[in-house]
Parts: structure tokens; sequence; C-alpha cells
């Protein structure tokens, strides 16, 4: 079973390109260091609070941006479960019913643990596990035009749903919360982000943590 010898952390505003950008850095540590050091990646997202108490209406109207939506003690205690060398069990939310299902996912300890959301910076339980913090700087416009792709064709919302929900929360609490959190990171990426760039000052970051040891 893998040690955590590092824990990258990614944040920035919904719509940023964040798991994008975890998904070609994956792809990137597996063909810079081979099979034989592992990567682990956590999202944000999987740990919103369960609204078992609401009627999905409701749920809707819930303000999912702001930093109590998210259950960030149990986000922080998993990220210490995975530094000590135990499995966790990484729920699992459903966008479509706007809750926590209860099914959960079987994650491992990796030697490379990779943490993306848009409020990893702000709960500070999370922020001081994180040994290197990047911040993806993308303009408002060009995050809802993603945002608007994303939750019309994988979340099955509509365009008006988006755009409502967007001016009720999502800007509002970016300028309150997660635009403050850049002030944490060690490196800010201005849009467009050179992804092969990132790789490789990641890859820089964790050469002496890792391929030292292996």
């Amino acid at each position: 079973m893998s040690v955590v010898k590092a824990i990258i952390g990614i944040a920035g505003a919904s719509g940023s390109g964040k798991s994008f950008l975890c998904e070609r850095f994956a792809d990137c540590f597996a063909e810079a260091l081979g099979p034989e050091v592992s990567l682990a990646i956590l999202n944000e997202d999987s740990y919103y609070r369960r609204q078992d108490h609401l009627d999905l209406s409701k749920r809707a109207e819930v303000n999912y941006d702001h930093p109590d939506a998210i259950e960030a003690e149990l986000l922080a205690s998993q990220i210490m479960a995975l530094k000590a060398g135990n499995r966790i069990a990484v729920p699992q939310y459903d966008f479509a019913t706007h809750n926590r299902s209860n099914l959960t996912t079987e994650l491992e300890p990796a030697a490379v643990l990779l943490i993306e959301g848009i409020l990893i910076f702000h709960h500070k339980e999370i922020l001081k596990q994180i040994d290197q913090k990047v911040f993806l700087d993308v303009p408002l416009d060009i995050c809802l035009a993603r945002r608007i792709r994303r939750d019309t064709i994988q979340r099955g919302r509509t365009i008006q749903s988006v755009l409502d929900q967007y001016m009720a929360t999502v800007r509002p609490m970016y300028y309150q919360y997660v635009e403050p959190s850049k002030n944490d990171a060690d490196v800010v990426f201005q849009y467009p982000i050179d992804s092969a760039d990132l790789n490789q000052k990641l890859l820089k970051f964790l050469q002496p943590r890792i391929l030292n040891t292996i």
C-alpha cells in the first residue's frame, strides 16, 4: 500500500477547468513516473452534505457554493486517514437529485493525492494539509459558458436554471469566498492556462518528494 508523500490542491471558480486539468495531469503523471508511483484524486463535490430532509424542489434552491454546503470535516478527516495509510469510503453525490447517494467508492492511499474544489483553500482544516496549492484564475464569463455546457449536457439542467443559480449563488459566492482564497495559493495560473506548463511545474515540485524515493 502506498504512503502519501505529497498533496496537491487545485482551486478556482466553478468552470475554471479544475477537473479537466486533474485528468490531464493524471495522464502526464502516469507517463512521466510510471505505474510504480500511484496517484489518487479527491473531488470536493463528493462531500456535499446530505439533503434528505428536503424535497427535490427545495434541494434545488440550496446554496451549494457556500462553505456550509460542504462537509469539510469529513473531507479533512478522510485526507488524514489516507495520510495514515488507511483506505477511505468516498461519498457519491448525485447532481440529478441534488443529494448524496447511499453509495460510496473505496479509495486507497496513493503516493500523490490530488484534491480539487472551489472551496478547498477556504476550509482551513483542509488547506493546512495541502503541500502545493494551485489556483486557476479564469474570467467568469468563460467559466459560465463552460458551466452551461457541462450542466445542460451532463447534469440534465436547463440553460435558464443554470443562469438563475449562477446569478443567485455561484457568482456572489465566488467573490465572497473563492476569489479571496487565491491569496493562499502557492502559484496562480492565469487564463488561458497552458496545461503542459502546469503539468511540468507540478512534476518539478514532486521530484524531490517522490522521484528520489522510488
